[in-house]
């Protein structure tokens, strides 16, 4: 099973037939499987609970130029206004990760900001485990634990789609605002992102 992921945004038009009118670009956010997973739950590693559009299948109606076959599979999609609608700090999980965390670093006026999610490292692990007096996963640390570490803070994180996906990131931020082009011209219900793997 491949893991590229391809996709065409689809515009309705006044006799109700579906068309493509732009190809999702060979772009960084096509190769961002933490992205796709929390989108689509597609690939990665991080075992979302609740994608924002999982594995829903060919929309009806989809143009012929899309493809559906074994090569191209496990669709899904998103109408402009059901991206308009996602509440990107909503958890997408009943509990913070086991093996992932988020590492916050100081950002500009000196706050600390989220930085990234990663795998959690051995040696935050090891500085948990004596600053918590036992071993413990990072879900399973104190109400607000977190872990100072070589200038970074160490928290646990229950995903939202703004970690991996955010409205006005560099990666699905000009797919998102594509669609809102779209849609201000031909209405939120008749644009639609659809997806598919290979």
């Amino acid at each position: 099973m491949g893991t590229d992921i391809e996709g065409a945004i689809e515009v309705r038009g006044r006799d109700g037939r579906w068309a493509v009118r732009d190809w999702l670009p060979d772009c960084a956010a096509v190769r961002d499987r933490s992205a796709r997973e929390i989108l689509f739950g597609y690939g990665g590693a991080l075992q979302v609970d609740r994608p924002l559009w999982d594995a829903r299948g060919v929309p009806e109606g989809a143009s012929e130029d899309i493809p559906d076959n074994e090569i191209n599979h496990s669709h899904s999609y998103a109408t402009w206004a059901e991206v308009a609608a996602v509440d990107w700090d909503a958890p997408l999980n009943d509990r913070a990760d086991g093996n992932h965390i988020g590492v916050w670093v100081p950002g500009p006026d000196g706050e600390l900001v989220l930085d990234h999610v990663g795998w959690t490292p051995l040696a935050v692990l090891d500085a948990a485990e004596e600053l918590f007096g036992e071993d413990l996963w990072p879900w399973e640390w104190p109400p607000d634990g977190e872990v100072p570490l070589d200038g970074a803070v160490y928290r646990p994180v229950v995903y939202t789609a703004r970690m991996f996906a955010p409205p006005d990131g560099d990666r699905w931020g000009p797919v998102w605002a594509l669609m809102r082009d779209l849609a201000a011209v031909h209405g939120d219900e008749n644009v639609r992102l659809i997806v598919w793997f290979g």
